[in-house]
């Protein structure tokens, strides 16, 4: 899959390099920014560290351009590439949003065919709004004990392609935020052999690249792209990424997409950050995550034995909606206990000082990666112990779903840009939505532009806001009102 020449060296790190001799150099900055080296603001750089402000730097010749690299940006991106077994790899500092809206813009157009999971993130569809793409859903099972999504069946991706053969690609997501993978070689070979993309929303499996025993990544799959969120279980700074493409994609062509909307200003502590996260990826990573999955599978069995959780792994594998299941990934559902997972998430902040993830009706999680230790892990299973000792109760009237099946009226580019009112939010049933609304994290929506709003989906939206979910999207804060098609 790679078509680089040459074997590369990955103990280098260009970027960095390039910044340790610049730092060395004791250049007179007359350019941007205008802190010049920190100088110019003395608590930022008491704050963040002089090391850290000396080499946020504009780009310039010996630092080369992310906009249009030739030389160190370059050699990052190759090693990259090599590192991940790709034919091309982009640095992104717009986070892994910046590069799944790439894959979109660069596969589709207006009035084009999408054929995707609904439960997406937010940024696929909103990469639909920009370009006017028709999204074709194929609305997952769901799991009822756990209530979550689960991934695409393979005769459902069948029957999508046959029912909608002029669709351009087609979008998974590998994995799911629970750590469920879709069947995605299967995937890749039916999108292929009807002359569609598949392109690959990685923004949990940077991992599945380096550890043993991982799910297949997209590249390994032959997908076309893959959105890999480097910061996330990579170890690099939050908002840096990597876009991965293979051998039939046009890299100058999608350069030219990435620099539609990606800035022209590019942080070197993010570049430096990918640079540094993907050596030590390469050099140690099968060590790093085998460490990872020691901890997630030690976690889960002892999450297990307090009793009322149910920490679910790969005991749910059947083959084809839940095809695969990272190892790395700490999901607990709560609502046997009586309490929503938003609700464990904000006891464990507010009375543990435990920062997970994210909790939503009825599950958490936990996200281990390369940072963590064991008893950081041990203090959150006893915190979970107690939790249920001292707040099980009766959970009859928790709601027993993530997902709700939409019903798509327009189009996300028509909905979004047509003339729309404000109407309270229980005066909302049976009109079509025009914006989106969501919890976050995760940052799937409950609603999305175009689709018609039903007293199931107020009722999840009420419950939730009930609980505490961390609600965004609408243009009213409070999301008393919403805006619908006029």
């Amino acid at each position: 899959m790679n078509d680089l020449p040459v074997l590369l060296d990955q103990n280098r790190a260009p970027i960095y390099e390039a910044l340790q001799t610049f730092r060395q150099m004791r250049v007179v900055p007359f350019d941007v920014p205008g802190h010049k080296h920190g100088r110019g603001n003395p608590e930022m750089t008491a704050f963040l560290g002089e090391k850290c402000v000396t080499i946020d730097v504009n780009s310039m010749k010996p630092l080369d351009n992310l906009c249009h690299p030739v030389s160190v940006i370059k050699e990052a991106e190759e090693l990259a590439a090599d590192a991940f077994g790709a034919a091309h790899a982009f640095l992104m500092v717009g986070g892994t949003t910046s590069s799944v809206q790439t894959m979109v813009l660069t596969t589709c157009k207006r009035g084009d065919k999408i054929i995707l999971p609904r439960n997406v993130h937010r940024s696929v569809i909103n990469a639909l709004v920009l370009c006017g793409a028709v999204p074709v859903y194929v609305n997952p099972e769901v799991d009822d004990r756990l209530g979550i999504s689960l991934g695409m069946r393979r005769d459902q991706v069948f029957k999508a392609i046959r029912e909608n053969p002029e669709a351009v690609a087609v979008l998974v997501n590998n994995p799911t935020y629970y750590g469920i993978c879709s069947d995605l070689k299967a995937i890749v070979r039916m999108a292929h052999d009807a002359g569609m993309f598949c392109l690959a929303d990685e923004a949990h499996g940077t991992h599945f690249y380096f550890g043993a025993g991982m799910p297949t990544s997209a590249m390994e799959a032959g997908a076309d792209m893959a959105a890999v969120s480097m910061h996330k279980s990579g170890g690099s700074l939050t908002q840096s990424s990597f876009l991965l493409t293979g051998p039939q994609m046009n890299p100058g062509h999608v350069r030219q997409i990435i620099n539609l909307t990606q800035t022209t200003s590019g942080s070197y502590l993010l570049m430096s950050s990918l640079d540094i996260s993907r050596r030590m990826l390469a050099l140690r990573g099968r060590e790093i995550f085998a460490k990872v999955t020691t901890m997630a599978d030690y976690a889960r069995e002892e999450v297990n034995a307090i009793g009322g959780y149910y920490a679910f792994g790969k005991e749910l594998v059947n083959g084809d909606s839940i095809f695969d299941f990272d190892p790395t990934k700490l999901s607990i559902h709560t609502r046997d206990i009586g309490l929503a997972g938003i609700e464990v998430y904000d006891i464990l902040r507010d009375e543990y000082d435990i920062q997970i993830e994210f909790g939503d009706i009825g599950n958490i999680l936990a996200y281990l990666s390369i940072g963590d230790r064991t008893q950081e892990l041990e203090r959150l299973v006893s915190a979970l112990a107690e939790i249920r000792r001292r707040y099980q109760r009766d959970g009859s009237g928790l709601l027993d779903t993530e997902y709700l099946d939409p019903e798509v009226v327009a189009t996300p580019q028509e909905a979004f840009y047509a003339p729309k009112k404000s109407l309270p939010l229980d005066e909302t049933e049976g009109c079509v939505c025009s914006e989106f609304v969501m919890c976050y994290p995760p940052g799937i929506p409950i609603l999305a532009p175009g689709e018609r709003i039903t007293r199931d989906i107020l009722d999840y939206i009420k419950f939730a806001k009930e609980k505490g979910c961390s609600m965004t999207g609408p243009e009213d804060p409070d999301i008393l009102r919403l805006n619908v098609l006029a």
